[in-house]
């Protein structure tokens, strides 16, 4: 199985409706690691690291959220492959 690291910016009502705890739960129950933070113009910077269909499905959920959050856009980019070891909110 490939692994492979994937950054993303998420817009939208993203900060205050416990997106980045939401991630973070996503993240676990995929079995991946990175971490999800607010960014100070509102966005949430989120980084998944681990199997390729497991961070394909986060990716996706990504544009979804929890139940309050309302995702108007979601910025991908590939990252240079990393091996934290926990997923963690910052």
């Amino acid at each position: 199985m490939s692994k492979q690291c994937i950054k993303a910016w998420v817009s939208g009502r993203v900060q205050g409706v416990w997106y980045r705890r939401a991630t973070q739960e996503q993240a676990l129950q995929h079995g991946l690691t990175g971490y999800a933070k607010n960014l100070p113009d509102g966005r949430v910077e989120v980084l998944l690291c681990g199997e390729e269909e497991a961070v394909r499905a986060v990716t996706q959920w990504l544009w979804q959220g929890p139940p309050e959050a309302r995702v108007s856009q979601v910025s991908l980019e590939e990252a240079a492959p990393r091996d934290p070891d926990a997923f963690i909110t910052l």
